[in-house]
């Protein structure tokens, strides 16, 4: 008999641990639960059927659009995800169910990379040497039945920021779902765009009854929330977008999508007391997408499991805050100046950048990034390559400045 993983990992809040400890009144749902600001991210393995096949996109008008096309648009790119182990506790097996979300499709040879939660596919006690899952398995919306088990493989992931790549292989379920138009790979939105109160849509597995739908809307557009990770030791801080869409256990790695049908986040963690209603948290899609990307590009077919972040050897603090109304959109919007608060002797930035500098701009390669929210700059180093130039407008003593350097093995982190 297999026994169900634990349902909850404690958030170990800092400003309200001494209070709640024995409370378990944050907690992640576990297991069961920066680019041009008008464009959007859309992932390059998408093909279209032609001739009498459905459609690939769905072109929702309007801020408002049509939610029930948005919904059933979103569908086509939800999977259940489901995780077997062997462990070394009482009991000797486990499993998990989880969501996640196609993020690249090549539909006409039934391949493509999902995206969900490293918590999902992670058992601290698997007999696995990196505790990860070797029996996965996804399944494609209204075909959750054992003889439309897909099996996937992992990737790589990453416990700090916990998201996971899943790939699946030449399989004929994809291949006719996709003829029949019933799946899609993910648009997805830049999230540096989400504004408070824009309507919310929750797509996932809950309480393993099958991929189901919940509408709320964004309560904060921004910020971090810590807690104790998946291996039940490590403390991390995970920035999230906060939403009243109800999330249940089953939903974690699974989409939050706009009214578009685009996709703005993974969702990741909620707070379970009997005090709060509906706060769930998810992963912005523009750090998923970067994490995925790096993940693709740094494992896929290679040795390396996890996430390799660029560092450039700074700390910064945010020097100051302001918001403001923009009459015109009718939105409430938060800017920060970003100053450089140190500077890592023999770091990437050593001799280029100072304390006391405020940064502007970046620029890698041809991508240039407006420096108004911090993470700005830190979600930018997750989109960096060996052997790309990184340039910064700065200002220093309060005059214009220019600064570039380059991308190297020896400024890469493991993450």
């Amino acid at each position: 008999m297999k026994k169900f993983k634990g349902l909850f990992l404690v958030i170990a809040c800092l400003v309200l641990s001494i209070a709640l400890t024995s409370c378990d009144l944050f907690s992640i749902l576990y297991d069961t639960d920066d680019d041009d600001s008008d464009s959007s991210y859309s992932s390059s393995m998408q093909d279209t059927p032609s001739g009498d096949n459905i459609t690939n996109n769905i072109i929702i008008e309007g801020e408002s659009g049509n939610l029930v096309y948005a919904i059933n648009s979103s569908l086509r790119s939800a999977v259940s995800v489901y995780c077997n182990f062997e462990t070394s506790s009482l009991g000797g097996s486990a499993t998990s169910a989880g969501s996640g979300v196609i993020y690249e499709l090549d539909g006409k040879n039934g391949s493509a990379f999902i995206i969900t939660n490293y918590h999902v596919v992670y058992e601290s006690s698997s007999k696995t040497s990196n505790k990860i899952s070797d029996d996965i398995f996804i399944m494609l919306y209204g075909m959750e039945y054992s003889d439309y088990a897909i099996p996937a493989t992992y990737v790589g992931g990453s416990m700090n920021y916990d998201i996971a790549v899943l790939y699946v292989e030449n399989n004929d379920i994809l291949k006719n779902a996709y003829n029949r138009g019933s799946v899609a790979e993910a648009t997805i939105a830049n999230s540096d765009n989400i504004v408070v109160g824009e309507t919310t849509i929750a797509i996932g597995n809950p309480e393993m009854y099958g991929i189901s739908a919940t509408t709320g809307i964004v309560s904060v557009d921004s910020e971090h929330i810590d807690m104790t990770a998946s291996d039940g030791r490590t403390s991390v801080s995970f920035r999230v977008i906060r939403t009243d869409t109800a999330v249940n256990s089953g939903n974690s790695g699974g989409g939050l999508f706009n009214a578009k049908g685009e996709l703005i986040g993974i969702v990741n963690a909620k707070i379970s007391s009997s005090d709060v209603e509906n706060i769930g948290y998810a992963i912005p899609s523009n750090v998923a997408r970067a994490i995925a990307d790096n993940i693709i590009d740094y494992c896929f077919n290679k040795d390396c499991e996890t996430v390799m972040r660029g560092l450039l050897g700074v700390t910064v603090v945010t020097a100051s805050v302001y918001t403001e109304y923009d009459v015109e959109s009718g939105v409430m919007k938060k800017y920060e100046s970003i100053k450089i608060n140190s500077v890592n002797k023999g770091g990437l930035a050593d001799g280029i950048l100072e304390a006391g500098d405020i940064v502007k701009t970046l620029k890698i390669g041809e991508k240039e990034i407006e420096i108004t929210r911090q993470y700005h700059l830190i979600d930018a180093m997750l989109d960096v390559r060996v052997g790309d130039k990184i340039t910064l407008e700065i200002e220093r003593n309060g005059e214009p400045k220019t600064v570039t350097t380059t991308i190297t093995e020896s400024c890469l982190s493991a993450y």
